[in-house]
This record gives C-alpha cells, structure tokens and sequence, in this order.
C-alpha cells in the first residue's frame, strides 16, 4: 500500500481523507470534529442540524406558522441556529488540527440563506463548504464573501464545466477541489443523468480522467479532485494515488464513518448496518426531489414500491380501450380504465388498498385508509424543505407551487429524515446508505461488532484496510 501524502485543501496541509457529509443530523459537529483532530477534514451537515438547549438536549424543530412560506422560515432560521451550534462543537474538538467544512444540499429550502446565516454567525470556524443536489452556481460567490473554501459536488466533468464558466472562475481562488461523487455507489441523493442507465454503472477512472483533462484545460492542474462514492478500502484505490494522470487526490469517506462511537445515529442504525448484504442497498426514484438516490431496503421503501405496482392509468372521458367506469372519491366521481385494469383494481380493493389517490401523471394509486390520511398529513404539513417538492407540490417560487398535483407515490423526505436520526424505527424510516455498507458485515475490522472510535478508523484506512 502505498503512503499517503497530505495534501493542501481549504489553506492547510491535511490528510487527503474527508468524511462526507449526511444530512439531517447524520453528521454533526462530534464526529466531523474528531475526524479533523486526526488529521482529515471532518464534515458536518448544514441539513436542518440540530441545536440544543440550556441543559445540552436537542431541541425538537416544532412548527407553529399556519402557511408553508412561514413554516419554512421557521426552517431557516432553525437551520442556522443548528449549523453554528453543530459548527461550535467541531471547532472545540479539533483542537485546531485538520479542517472543518460543512455540506449543504443545493436544491434544500432556502439553500442561501441558511448558508449565508451560518456562515455569518460561525465566522472563522468553518474552513470549507460542500454543495451537491443540483447545480450550485452561487456557492462560490456567497463562500469566497466569508473567505471560505468551496468544493461543488458533481457527478460529470460536463457538470463542473457549466459551473466554471458561468460562475466559478471568478472566485477561482477560493476553489478548494472539485468532489467527483459517482452516481452509481455513493449513498444518499444521486447526479445521475436521464442519459446514464442506473441499472449500468460506470467506472470511475475514465470519467475522474475526463474531469481531470478538463481541469487541466481550463487552468486547473494542481486543484484536488476529491473520489467519493464507493471508497471503502484505500488499496482498492492504489493506482489512483500518485497517478499522473489524475494529478493531486484525496478520498471521501461517507459510509464508514456511520459506525464509530462518535457517529449520532441510534444503535438500532448501527446493527442494522452490521447485517446488510448485498443488494439490500440500491438507487431508487421515490425521492421528492426527483432525483435517484441510494438507500437500504426496508418496510418504507416496500411501502413505496407497493404504491408504484398498486397504479393504473385513468382519463376522464371514455377513450380508446378506457370504457370501464371507476368510481373515485368520496362522491365516486366516474373516471375510466382498461377492463383488465379495473380487475386489479377489485383486487387490490379486496385486499384492503381502497383509497384511490390521484398523481399527477393521470394514474391513480390505491393505498389503505391509514396510508391515505399520512399521505395527506404529510402533505398538508409541508414545511418547505425543498425548492421544490413533488410530494406536496411546493416551490420556492412566487406562486408557493409547483402547478402540479402533488404525487402520493412520493414521501416527506423532512419527516423521514429527522425521524431516523433521532431514533426513529430503522425499518419504517428511509436508511440513506452507500452501495459499499453491506461490507460491515465481512470487514473484519467489525468483527464482533467492533465499534471503533473516528481516530482507529481514521488509522485503519490509512493501512489500506
């Protein structure tokens, strides 16, 4: 294996390992501050993070506003107050070794302003931010205002080019590295184009080539590209260190850190990764953001898949093979399907599936009662966490909508997300993870359910292992 040379990111030699960022209080200011004491760059989530009270427990995000505009305010400002507290906590335990830097989601309610808030009141603490879940195009004007490093998250060298000559290369100096996170094996929300199969993953090497040579053309030789998605053993990576072609690396960390003693998720999360296989981690498009993303299989995600096969197409008028009359709603307004299709329908109806909800792509899902009334629930407590959310059909806009019907096929990513990092039931609860977590279970580092802490991982990785 060959030896790690540190690397300068966001104004310091460091070592070229970086924890990755989780949002939703997945990772937090203790375990993205031991990971920057042994000598990386710890990560901590600007994703609705949590803040506490006088007495140092998690204050619960209650909503009280009556309109979404005003809910999401509340999430704003919640989510600045618990970026700084989060940022605080890191600072004091790196003890000035390493760096710090905070991700955020692009595409999440208010993305500038919660950056610009914590920024502005963690001023001096945060050396470096993250940003992926679309294109971030002013991330570097808002950071390089703080003098703070930036590092978008793309998925193509196609993808940084567009930000380069729209935006970045005016604050080139700030540019920290570009993260190349791989849109097939990194956990969580995906950058997968409508022209790549996600049945079909690519290598790595060629496309983190292509990003290089782009960089190269565009005056960027010596800016790291950090590899993130699917990294669990350095020696699996030995070629890419010190390779000429892909010039300065360093190896983002996503998964493995779930499962130190400094990781905030519940006990619960931790065995459950222990006895992942694999294939029970795979990319998904329920999100209401749209986009792919990677996450374990469980009774939620079952619920979801449930719904996509529970649907039949519909029209309002008898056309074509559409001659069966179907009753919806409570008035039992009269819509059309195919006569095999009203079939299943009786079925799943005998089955307990009654509720017909409609989306926005004139099929209608049959749920139970129960899974209706949450839906609605959901829908109605909306609190703005998106730009836009195909769930509720909320939008960041002037209209608060997206024009759309909102889609019960989809989830309230807010509610999920907060509830499992805060020990909600693994099962019932969306469980984000990289394609690589079913390693857990053969790692023989975990043996015996061997928890390590954020500096024996950190040493570990460093053997190869």
């Amino acid at each position: 294996m060959k030896a790690l040379n540190p690397v300068r990111m966001s104004g310091a030699e460091v070592l070229p390992l970086i924890e990755g960022g989780k949002g939703v209080s997945v990772t937090t200011g203790s375990c993205s501050g031991a990971w920057a004491a042994a000598g990386g760059i710890g990560t901590f989530s600007g994703v609705n993070a949590d803040f506490y009270d006088d007495d140092g427990n998690v204050v619960p995000q209650v909503y009280q506003s009556k309109t979404r505009r005003e809910r999401q305010d509340e999430l704003v400002a919640f989510g600045v107050k618990g970026g700084i507290a989060q940022a605080r906590i890191a600072h004091e335990l790196r003890g000035g070794d390493g760096r710090l830097h905070m991700n955020i989601l692009w595409e999440m309610g208010g993305a500038e302003r919660v950056l610009t808030g914590i920024l502005e009141g963690a001023r001096g603490l945060i050396h470096g931010v993250t940003c992926g879940a679309g294109m971030p195009y002013r991330l570097a004007e808002i950071t390089s205002r703080y003098g703070v490093y930036y590092y978008p998250i793309i998925s193509s060298a196609r993808a940084f080019t567009a930000l380069w000559k729209r935006a970045y290369h005016r604050f080139s100096e700030f540019l920290g590295a570009v993260v190349y996170e791989d849109p097939w094996r990194a956990g969580g929300h995906n950058g997968l184009s409508n022209s790549e199969d996600p049945h079909q993953p690519q290598s790595p090497l060629p496309r983190v080539r292509e990003l290089r040579a782009q960089m190269r053309a565009l005056g960027l030789p010596e800016t790291p590209i950090v590899m993130a998605g699917g990294v669990w053993y350095l020696r699996d990576w030995e070629d890419w260190i010190d390779n000429p072609d892909l010039g300065p690396i360093a190896f983002q960390f996503g998964t493995r850190p779930l499962l130190t003693r400094e990781s905030p998720i519940s006990d619960a999360w931790k065995e459950k990764l222990l006895t992942l296989r694999d294939g029970d981690i795979y990319l998904n498009r329920f999100s209401p953001t749209g986009f792919w993303s990677s996450a374990v299989e469980n009774k939620f995600l079952r619920e979801l898949k449930g719904r996509q096969d529970r649907q039949v197409a519909y029209t309002a008028e008898p056309v074509g093979e559409h001659q069966a009359a179907y009753g919806t709603g409570p008035r039992k307004r009269i819509v059309y399907l195919v006569p095999g299709d009203l079939a299943r329908v009786q079925a799943w109806e005998a089955a307990g599936y009654t509720e017909a909800l409609r989306t926005p792509d004139s099929t209608l899902v049959f749920v139970t009662p129960a899974e209706a009334r949450k839906i609605r629930i959901d829908q109605v407590e909306c609190m703005g966490c998106l730009s836009q959310c195909r769930f509720s059909n909320w939008a960041q806009n002037e209209a608060g909508t997206t024009g759309k019907k909102a889609d019960p096929r989809s989830y309230c990513i807010q509610k999920t997300l907060q509830n499992i990092s805060h020990d909600g039931d693994v099962d019932e609860n969306l469980m984000f993870a990289g394609h690589g977590a079913y390693r857990f279970a053969s790692d023989p580092f975990y043996s015996n359910r061997f928890v390590p802490t954020v500096r024996e991982l950190v040493a570990r990785i460093l053997t190869g292992d």
